[in-house]
C-alpha cells in the first residue's frame, strides 16, 4: 500500500493480485509436480458482448501466466440452453478440468440459475453453486465466490485481525453481498447488510469501521458517510462520462477514511488473482492433495 497526500492509505489491488498470483504459481508447481499434471480451468462464453470477451481473455492470460492448462469454448448467443447445458455436463465428467467459469451474464433466454446449479459443486470456481454457498453459510470448507475473497484477503491486509469490527456491506446480491457478509461473519465482525432501499442508510454507513460498497450505483456513498478513520472496500464499477467509477465519492471519501480502494485498481485485479486461487484449491480438492497456503 502507498500513502497519497491526503488522510488515507489507497489499498493497492494491482499489487496483493501480483502477490497472490506468484503463491498460486508456485503452488501449481507443486502440483504439477506431485501429480503429473497441470490444473485446468474451462471458461465458456455465451455471445461477443465486448467487456465479457475481454474480461475472459484476461483470466484466459492469467490461468496460462499461472502454469494452468486454460480452456476457452465460445458459443454464439442464440445458443440454447441444453447445448449449453450438454457442454457443462462434458465439462464435468472431464477429469482434466478442475474448475468451470460460465461467464455472467448470460443471454436472456437462458436460465442462468440452472446453468450454475449444472456445475459440479467441486469444480465451481466462482462459488455460486447453492452447495457451495451453503457450506459458505454454515462454516464449511468451500469455494467462495472471487470478489468477496479478495476482498477479504485486503482487509486482513489492513487490520492483520477483524475480530469486533464493525462491517457494513452495502448490497445483497448472491455474486458479492451475501457472501461477504458471510466471510465478515467468519472473521468475528458485527455485519450489517444495508443496500439502496435501506431505510437510514447513511447511519448505517457511518458508524462501520468497514464498508464495503457493492451496490452499483456510481458514487452512491459520500465521503461524508464514512466514520473517520474507517476501511472502505469500494466493488462497483460502474461506466461514465468520467470514466470508470465506484460505488463511492473517491475524491471525498479519501479525505475522511483510513484506507480506502481506488476504482479502478482495487477490487477487480483481486478477482482474477482468486479465480486462480479457486483453481489451484479445487485441482488440490480433487487430487486429494495437501492444499497450499494461499
Amino acid at each position: 500500500m502507498t500513502a497519497p497526500s491526503s488522510s488515507a492509505t489507497i489499498i493497492d489491488g494491482k499489487a496483493h493480485a501480483a502477490a497472490l498470483r506468484q503463491r498460486v504459481a508456485e503452488g501449481v508447481a507443486s502440483f504439477t509436480a506431485a501429480t503429473g499434471r497441470r490444473p485446468g480451468l474451462a471458461v465458456v462464453l455465451v455471445g461477443d458482448d465486448p467487456a465479457s470477451s475481454v474480461y475472459v481473455r484476461s483470466k484466459g492470460k492469467a490461468t496460462t501466466a499461472a502454469g494452468m492448462n486454460s480452456i476457452e469454448y465460445r458459443l454464439p448467443v442464440d445458443v440454447d440452453q441444453t447445448g449449453l447445458l450438454e457442454l457443462v455436463a462434458e465439462l464435468n465428467a472431464d477429469d482434466s478440468v478442475d474448475g468451470i467459469l460460465v461467464q455472467l451474464p448470460l443471454p436472456s433466454h437462458i436460465d442462468s440459475h440452472a446453468v450454475i446449479a449444472a456445475i459440479d459443486p467441486a469444480k465451481d470456481v466462482d462459488g455460486f453453486h447453492p452447495v457451495n454457498a451453503g457450506r459458505l453459510a454454515t462454516g464449511l470448507p468451500a469455494l467462495v465466490p472471487c470478489t468477496p475473497l479478495g476482498c477479504i484477503m485486503m482487509l486482513k491486509a489492513v487490520h492483520g485481525h477483524l475480530a469486533g469490527l464493525d462491517a457494513v456491506v452495502v448490497g445483497r446480491s448472491n455474486i458479492v453481498g451475501k457472501p461477504m457478509a458471510q466471510l465478515l461473519l467468519a472473521e468475528s465482525c458485527t455485519v450489517t447488510i444495508a443496500h439502496s432501499r435501506t431505510r437510514d442508510l447513511f447511519a448505517a454507513v457511518r458508524r462501520a469501521d468497514i464498508v464495503v460498497a457493492a451496490v452499483g450505483i456510481p458514487k452512491m456513498i459520500e465521503g461524508g458517510w464514512i466514520k473517520p478513520g474507517a476501511t472502505v472496500i469500494d466493488v462497483g464499477i460502474n461506466r461514465t462520462d468520467d470514466g470508470l467509477v465506484g460505488d463511492v465519492d473517491f475524491d471525498s471519501a479519501v479525505q475522511v477514511a483510513g484506507a480506502i480502494t481506488p476504482v479502478p485498481g482495487g477490487v477487480g485485479p483481486m478477482t482474477i488473482a482468486c479465480l486462480l486461487r479457486n483453481t489451484l484449491v479445487a485441482a488440490s480438492r480433487r487430487a486429494g492433495v495437501a492444499e497450499p497456503e494461499l
